[in-house]
């Protein structure tokens, strides 16, 4: 590594210096890296039938003055007995584990990520890395941020030794945030997603004339989506914000989200936010809960149905010590509630539009050193 390394940094200087041309000069002070932190969550998931839970662990280091590292580790234990699942197979559990690395490298006033990650499941492997590049101008007023990822997936199927696929994932993204006033921030985001391969699931199946056959979706897909956002300080340690999402894609698919939280400062140790998440989509072109015709694909996942959902959900963070200069240590509590209500799909043991509740519980504890 230290053989190596000269040449590295000399080629992320190289691309910071590439970004900061094209983004517009500001001043020539150093953007700050992310700070050092260690983080330990359990996370619980209940709802439409899918019980999940486990650990997740991330650990950010500086190791030299420009630079630092993170790893993050997630394990997922789920058991599933989802309507897809119980109205056409048995319920079933298997776990989940995801691994994490990534580094920044400050230079000047632009701030360069590069990041990787690879989960496991039995029948399900994705990998994918990642570099962003955000850059400050108009000294510090305003920043601009490119991204792009790049995933690569492979299928399999239990019980089906001769399947196998895969799928590509490409994302593109450019943002940017600028400073209103002292007390108000606000961004806009525009991302282009790309995939190429199996964007099915194996298991899953349509219906037509009321008879069940393997779902048959396009093998391309490209999507487009613009996110706006406001924050600001109201004052009494209180703080809004506000932000609206735009989502469509190739498959017909056009969905809104809305979201609108609310945060407060009491006393020296306690933060409490809270928030209303609101989303709705229409389905895919190719979507059909019994499907009165053949045609070359169809399929009756329920996320590419129409739906809506409400959410509402609240976090809780508590100062258990600080030592300034030098460490802070906090406990933090989160709870989400979602309520599902699909329009077009059944729940074929009744009859009736399908819908469901699901509620999130994160518990972790956060040390900043």
């Amino acid at each position: 590594m230290a053989a190596t390394s000269p040449l590295f940094f000399r080629a992320l200087r190289w691309i910071a210096s590439l970004a900061g041309g094209l983004l517009a000069t500001g001043g020539a002070k150093a953007v700050d890296l992310p700070e050092e932190r260690a983080e330990a969550l359990v996370h619980i998931y209940d709802g439409g039938g899918v019980k999940a839970s486990g650990p997740a662990l991330l650990v950010r280091k500086t190791m030299a003055e420009r630079v630092s590292v993170q790893a993050s580790y997630y394990l997922d234990m789920v058991s599933n007995a989802s309507i897809d699942v119980v109205t056409t197979a048995s319920p079933y559990k298997e776990k989940r584990s995801e691994y994490g690395f990534g580094l920044d490298y400050a230079y000047r006033d632009s701030l360069i990520t590069l990041a990787t990650a690879s989960s496991r499941e039995p029948d399900y492997t994705a990998n994918s890395v990642s570099l962003d590049i955000s850059q400050e101008t108009f000294g510090g007023m305003t920043t601009v941020a490119l991204g792009f990822t790049r995933g690569s997936d492979k299928v399999l199927k239990h019980g089906s030794p001769d399947f196998a696929d895969s799928v590509k994932h490409w994302q593109y993204r450019v943002g940017v945030t600028q400073v209103l006033t002292p007390l108000w921030i606000a961004s806009a985001n525009f991302e282009a997603l790309s995939d190429d391969g199996y964007l099915g699931s194996p298991y899953r199946v349509a219906r037509v004339f009321g008879a069940a056959v393997p779902e048959r979706n396009p093998r391309t897909r490209s999507a487009r989506a613009v996110k706006f956002r406001v924050n600001g300080d109201i004052g009494s340690r209180s703080a809004v914000h506000a932000d609206y999402r735009y989502f469509w894609d190739t498959w017909g698919i056009k969905a809104h989200t809305t979201e609108l939280g609310y945060s407060r400062y009491f006393g020296q140790a306690w933060l409490a936010d809270a928030f209303v998440r609101f989303y709705s989509q229409k389905h895919a072109l190719f979507y059909s809960d019994n499907a009165p015709t053949e045609t070359l694909y169809v399929s009756r996942n329920r996320q590419l149905s129409t739906f809506s959902d409400v959410s509402l959900g609240g976090k809780l963070s508590y100062k258990l010590r600080q030592v300034p200069g030098q460490y802070e240590l906090k406990a933090n509590g989160s709870f989400e509630y979602v309520r599902f209500r699909y329009s077009d799909f059944t729940d074929v043991r009744t009859g009736a539009p399908y819908g469901y509740g699901a509620s999130v519980l994160q518990l972790y504890l956060t040390a900043t050193f």
